[in-house]
């Protein structure tokens, strides 16, 4: 099961983080997840990805302030470095991330 610890810990493990939040009944989220994925790792190396469904781990969400879904944090360096929510493109998220991610791993 997966717990707000073991989200933490990838976060302050792992260079890069992305924090997926949806629920089984948001088709927006079954939609948009693959696709994101598909372009983290298309674009990144090393990206990290947690899911974290709000109807069963009903205690991560309202601790990262997460109160609609789809929501995605993203993670650098342990920081929290970008959050969307709802209405969001793929390619508007790579694009705010490829920068910031380049110069950390250069």
């Amino acid at each position: 099961m997966q717990t707000l610890e073991n989200i933490q810990q990838t976060i302050k493990e792992n260079l890069a983080v992305m924090v997926y939040f949806s629920a089984p009944t948001c088709n927006v989220c079954h939609a948009l997840k693959p696709k994101l994925l598909e372009a983290l790792e298309a674009n990144f190396e090393d990206f990290k990805v947690e899911s974290v469904d709000i109807s069963v781990n009903e205690d991560i969400a309202p601790h990262f302030g997460v109160f609609a879904i789809p929501t995605i944090l993203i993670f650098l360096d342990g920081k929290e470095f970008l959050r969307k929510s709802r209405n969001m493109s793929v390619d508007e998220v790579i694009r705010e991330i490829k920068r910031p991610y380049e110069i950390m791993t250069s």
